[in-house]
C-alpha cells in the first residue's frame, strides 16, 4: 500500500493548523508543512504567540516545530513535494469543538473519509485512512462516498445547531410562566432517547460552522426543489437570531426602556470559552442591538484582542455603515473590574470560567444604582442569593429570578430592536 511521508495543508487557521499539528505530533515518521497565503499568521505559527488560542495548542507545536512540522508561506513547494494535500482538511471532515480542538483530535469519536468510488479514490481513502490509524482505532474509521461524508458534516452540525434553538425556544417559555430552563433541560436530558449534551439555554450559537452549516443546508434544498425541508432548517437560525433580539430587548427594558448614553459592562466577546475566536459570536449582535439604541459598551475578553473586537463592530452590517459610531460607543478595556467602573449593568455574554470568580460585592460598590446583572449564559445560577444579599438585580436566561425585579414586556421584543433580516438564502 502506498505509504504518506508528505504532508501539505493549504490553509492555516483554526482547522488547518491544530489538525496538521496533531497528525506532525501522532505521527512522527510523517513531514506536515502547514502553508497559507497570510505572512503574519506565518510568521505567528512560528513564534511563541500562536495565532489562535486552543488549550493544549501550543505544547503540541513547540513539540513537533522544526522536527516534522513546518509553517510556510511557499505553497507551490510544498504542493509539489506533497504526497498527500488538506485544503483546509475539506477532503475529510473535521468534527472539532473549539475549545477541545486538541482533544477531539487525538481522541476522536470518529474520523470521517468521503472518497470517489473510482480505484483512485479507494487508494487516496486507504492512504489517509493509514494515517489516522497511527492512533484512532480502524472502528472510529468510517469510509463513505463523497457526497456521504460533506452531507454527514453539514448534518452533524445542523443538528446540534437545532438541539441549541430547541432550548432556547423553551427558555422563553420557562420565563413566561416561570419554570427554569435548567430544570427542564436536566429533566429532558435524563431521557436516554435524547441525551443531556448540547441542552444549555443562552444567548444563542456561534462560531464559524453551525449558522454556516444550516445555511449551506438550507441552500442545498432550495437547490434541489425542496422548500418544505428548506424551511424547517431556516427556523433553527431564526430562533437563533431571536434569542439573542430577546436578551437585548430584555437589558433595554430593564433599564427603564432607554440604554441611550449608558454605560454597560459587556463581559465576554468570544463565541464561548477556552477560545480567542469571535466569528459568529452572538456578542456581536448583542453589542450592536445596544449601540443601535445608543448604549455605551465597555467590554472585556480574556483571550480577544481589542483590534478583532473592534473590526467585528466596524463591519459594515453591524454599524449600520456607520464605523465612527464603534469609536464613540465602544471602549475595550483589559480589566473586567474597569469595564464595571460606574456601569448601569453588566452583561455576561461568554461563560468564561473567571466570571465566577469575579469579587462581585467590589463591583457592586463601583457601580450606578440600580445596579443590573444580565447573565446570558447561566454562570452565576449558584451566586443568586449572595449577588442579590449585595443589592443586585438579575435577569438570567430561562428564568424567572425573584418575583420583584423590575419588569420587563416581552411584547416589546419585536418594537424596541428592529429585527434584522434572516440571513440572505442563496437562490439558484
Amino acid at each position: 500500500m502506498f505509504q504518506i511521508k508528505r504532508i501539505c495543508c493549504i490553509g492555516a487557521g483554526y482547522v488547518g493548523g491544530p489538525t496538521c499539528s496533531v497528525i506532525a505530533e501522532m505521527c512522527p515518521e510523517i513531514t506536515v508543512t502547514v502553508v497559507d497565503v497570510n505572512e503574519s499568521r506565518i510568521k505567528a505559527w512560528n513564534s511563541d504567540t500562536l495565532p489562535i488560542y486552543e488549550p493544549g495548542l501550543k505544547e503540541v507545536v513547540e513539540s513537533c516545530r522544526g522536527r516534522n512540522l513546518f509553517f510556510s508561506t511557499d505553497i507551490d513547494s510544498a504542493i509539489r513535494d506533497a504526497d498527500l494535500v488538506f485544503i483546509s482538511v475539506l477532503s475529510n471532515p473535521e468534527f472539532l469543538a473549539e475549545g477541545t480542538a486538541v482533544r477531539d483530535l487525538k481522541e476522536p469519536d470518529r474520523v470521517l473519509i468521503g472518497g470517489d468510488e473510482s480505484a483512485e479514490g479507494q487508494k487516496a481513502i486507504r492512504a489517509l485512512c493509514a494515517v489516522y490509524e497511527h492512533w484512532v482505532p480502524k472502528a472510529r474509521i468510517i469510509t463513505t462516498n463523497t457526497w456521504s461524508s460533506e452531507l454527514s458534516k453539514l448534518a452533524a452540525n445542523a443538528f446540534l445547531a437545532q438541539r441549541i434553538s430547541s432550548i432556547n425556544s423553551i427558555s422563553a417559555l420557562c420565563e413566561a410562566t416561570g419554570a427554569d430552563v435548567e430544570e427542564v433541560a436536566k429533566a429532558i436530558g435524563m431521557d436516554q432517547r435524547i441525551g443531556s449534551k448540547f441542552l444549555k439555554a443562552s444567548v444563542g450559537f456561534g462560531g464559524s460552522c453551525f449558522q454556516k452549516d444550516v445555511l449551506n443546508l438550507v441552500y442545498l434544498c432550495e437547490a434541489l426543489n425542496l422548500p418544505e425541508v428548506a424551511s424547517y432548517w431556516q427556523q433553527v437560525i431564526d430562533m437563533n437570531e431571536y434569542q439573542r433580539r430577546r436578551f437585548a430587548c430584555r437589558i433595554i427594558d430593564c433599564l427603564f426602556n432607554t440604554v441611550t448614553g449608558k454605560k454597560i459592562a459587556l463581559l465576554g466577546f468570544s463565541f464561548k470559552k477556552d477560545t480567542g475566536d469571535t466569528r459568529e459570536s452572538s456578542s456581536i449582535y448583542i453589542s450592536k442591538y445596544l449601540m443601535d439604541e445608543g448604549a455605551k459598551l465597555f467590554i472585556y475578553d480574556p483571550k480577544v484582542l481589542k483590534e478583532q473586537i473592534i473590526h467585528d463592530l466596524s463591519q459594515p452590517n453591524i454599524s449600520e455603515d456607520n464605523p465612527e459610531r464603534v469609536s464613540e460607543l465602544v471602549t475595550v478595556t483589559s480589566d473586567p473590574y474597569e469595564a464595571c467602573q460606574s456601569a448601569h449593568a453588566l452583561v455576561i455574554c461568554t461563560e468564561w470560567d473567571m466570571f465566577k470568580e469575579l469579587d462581585y460585592d467590589k463591583i457592586y460598590k463601583k457601580m450606578l444604582k440600580p445596579a443590573f446583572i444580565f447573565d446570558g449564559r447561566r454562570v452565576l445560577d449558584h451566586l443568586h442569593h449572595d449577588l442579590h444579599t449585595i443589592g443586585f438585580q438579575i435577569e438570567t436566561i430561562g428564568k424567572k429570578v425573584t418575583a420583584a425585579r423590575i419588569p420587563y414586556t416581552p411584547a416589546a421584543v419585536g418594537a424596541r430592536v428592529p429585527a434584522p433580516e434572516p440571513p440572505t438564502k442563496k437562490k439558484v
